[in-house]
């Protein structure tokens, strides 16, 4: 009686290893995938950000033709 109650307490204690590591290799895909969507997509805070820098470059290059055309209300 002794000895199956420790062959359990052995074969839970190896198990719960293993049941680790197969949480982990079950979850690594889920995982590999989620992070190749988020490289993929642009959050809105990065398309606004963009956007921005679109505007200022923009407005930039619309100051230095006015400047170039020797306007003073640049």
């Amino acid at each position: 009686m002794i000895s199956r109650a420790l062959l359990g307490a052995g074969l839970a204690v190896a198990l719960a290893g293993c049941v680790s590591t197969v949480g982990k290799v079950v979850t690594a895909p889920v995982k590999a995938g989620s992070k190749a969507a988020d490289w993929m997509t642009t959050s809105q805070d990065e398309a606004d950000r963009e956007r921005g820098r679109e505007i200022r470059h923009q407005e930039e290059a619309a100051r230095k033709a006015c400047r170039k055309q020797g306007r003073d209300d640049c």
